[in-house]
Parts: C-alpha cells; sequence; structure tokens
C-alpha cells in the first residue's frame, strides 16, 4: 500500500520552513522502504534571482538537500510518532553524487529514492532525480537521528 503526503503534512514531519523547505509533496510512499518527493522549481524559487541571473539553474546541493529532506519525510513518516518526537535528522555524508542535466525552473522535479538500509540510528539512501523522465541527477548519502537539543 502507498501513501501520499502534502506539503502541510510533511511541515508536520521535519522542521525545515519557507525558504529551505524545498518538498511540495511525497507521494508513492512505501513505509520506510521509498517514495517520489515533488519539488516545483519555478521562477520565484529563491535561489533563481542569484543563480544565475539571466540563465537560472537549481543549485546542485539543493538537489542533495531535497534527497535529504524527501529521506528523513520518508523515514518519519514509517517511525511511530514516539520514535521521531523531538528528534531531527543530520546529513552525515553524500556519495556518488552527479549532476548529469541542469535543473532550470517551471518543471516538476521527481526524486525518486530509497532506503538502502538502516543500522540503530544511521540509514543509507539512494536517489534519483527525473524532469519528464530525464535522469537530472543522482546519489547515494547516509544520515542520522539525533536528539534535538
Amino acid at each position: 500500500m502507498s501513501y501520499n503526503l502534502s506539503k502541510k503534512q510533511i511541515m508536520e514531519l521535519l522542521p525545515h520552513r519557507e525558504p529551505m523547505l524545498l518538498l511540495d509533496e511525497l507521494i508513492d510512499i512505501k513505509k520506510l522502504h521509498s517514495a517520489t518527493a515533488i519539488v516545483n522549481v519555478t521562477n520565484e524559487s529563491f535561489f533563481v534571482q542569484g543563480h544565475f541571473p539571466g540563465q537560472p539553474v537549481m543549485p546542485g546541493v539543493l538537489i542533495v538537500e531535497a534527497f535529504g529532506q524527501a529521506a528523513a519525510a520518508l523515514t518519519a513518516h514509517g517511525l511511530d510518532k514516539s520514535t521521531y518526537e523531538n528528534k531531527l535528522v543530520f546529513l552525515m555524508s553524500v556519495e556518488k553524487a552527479k549532476f548529469r542535466n541542469p535543473v532550470i525552473p517551471n518543471c516538476k522535479l521527481e526524486l525518486k529514492i530509497e532506503a538502502i538500509r538502516s543500522h540503530g540510528r544511521v540509514w543509507k539512501y539512494k536517489g534519483e532525480a527525473f524532469v519528464k523522465n530525464v535522469k537530472m541527477a543522482d546519489a547515494m548519502w547516509s544520515a542520522t537521528i539525533v536528539d534535538r537539543k
């Protein structure tokens, strides 16, 4: 069975807020396994004005950030609320990140992510980013769940 989460529901799971909350939706969620995050990249996206004037491109580091947010939301959604309350998910490492095509405004960026394994509070993920079925980027990364201070 798969689930979908709206931006409002994602905000209940993640501490991120505008302008750093990059996800608009999380769809096709398979509990603690996989999901697809939707990022609507528009001319109003906060990074467009300065990266780069006249030829805007979504920064690769923000694609990686969106991967991380999607993984955190997938994990938080799958865990028991008491396990996740008062916790944060921190990125630990990024491996094999490849940026294949520029992501330009007025597109729907789809991030297909998968949890590969978990060991205690450490999780490993992989993801691929697409616009209209064209691969834009892919990466593997690790994150950890830590107590809020």
